[in-house]
């Protein structure tokens, strides 16, 4: 188990909560004939996941001031977006995974075209959320944030990241596309994910730019632990399927470095991350806490 302190378990605990409970809320259960959508919505967003991207959401806000109800909502916008990233990064056509979290994917539970349309739903969802003066009484505060999350989620990020790790699996990749591709596909999520706070708090640039930096180096680190908990997990422990990437065929950061190394470049950036935030004078506990948690957990 990851060595977390009380404090940070807390913490996570408490944020993963309000956030679950606000989910449920923004998912509606009804009688329509298209309550199918619903429901997958619901079985691939509820019940399960770290949450870490809504928890650096809601402690990069705290650093800001910013209130309970513009980060939990925001927070509730990005997990969606993870959400359906996976719904459809399982997907036949994709990585063709049976178990995410501990159960069937959505499409296993539902079927392929259902899994296709819950990943749709919740990620046009997640911009409604954000463009709802419910999230910020401020339209140029909730449009920085539309544009930011659009251009993690889309073709410069995330998106892309996913169209280079389909060209991986049979176009070999070095050291540096590899990176690319994690940052893309894993680290500009996250990136948004901890510089949102200091957009619904109106942070001044050198604030926001440590926020990035943070998250640049927070990303790639987690991305290093994925690939070794591939590598090297159990599904009963991780809750999905394992060894993916060595059957495909796929060049990571621990096929090229090895296990050690990996592990050591992993531990590096963490120590990194924590430095950018420097800035912020001892405010920033709970992230500096959680780059030690992402390299040394074993889910």
């Amino acid at each position: 188990m990851p060595s977390i302190s009380l404090e940070l378990k807390t913490a996570m605990s408490d944020s993963a909560a309000e956030v679950e409970r606000l989910m449920a809320l923004l998912l509606p259960e009804t009688g329509m004939a298209e309550q199918k959508l619903f429901d997958s919505m619901r079985y691939g967003a509820l019940g399960g996941g770290k949450r870490l991207r809504p928890f650096l959401v809601m402690s990069s806000a705290k650093l800001f001031g910013v209130s309970d109800k513009a980060a939990t909502r925001t927070a509730a916008a990005v997990e969606f977006i993870h959400c359906y990233s996976l719904i459809h990064d399982d997907l036949p056509a994709m990585d063709n995974s049976d178990l995410r979290r501990g159960k069937p994917t959505v499409h296993k539970a539902f079927d392929d075209a259902t899994a296709v349309l819950a990943g749709d739903a919740l990620l046009t969802y997640a911009f409604e959320i954000l463009a709802d003066r419910e999230t910020h009484e401020d339209p140029n505060v909730r449009c920085n944030l539309v544009t930011a999350l659009s251009r993690a989620a889309g073709s410069t990020g995330m998106v892309g990241g996913q169209m280079l790790d389909l060209i991986a699996e049979t176009t070999p990749l070095d050291i540096g596309a590899i990176t690319r591709l994690q940052r893309m596909k894993t680290g500009e999520l996250i990136a948004f994910s901890c510089e949102a706070g200091a957009i619904l708090g109106k942070a001044q640039p050198p604030q926001r730019q440590a926020l990035r930096a943070f998250a640049h180096d927070l990303g790639l680190a987690f991305q290093i632990i994925d690939d070794l908990l591939d590598a090297e997990g159990s599904e009963a422990r991780t809750g999905k399927s394992v060894g993916r990437d060595e059957k495909a065929g796929k060049a990571t950061f621990v096929s090229i470095l090895g296990h050690e190394r990996a592990r050591a470049q992993a531990n590096l950036l963490a120590d990194q991350a924590v430095r950018h935030l420097g800035i912020f004078e001892g405010r920033a506990k709970n992230l500096e806490q959680v780059a030690r948690f992402v390299v040394e957990r074993d889910f």
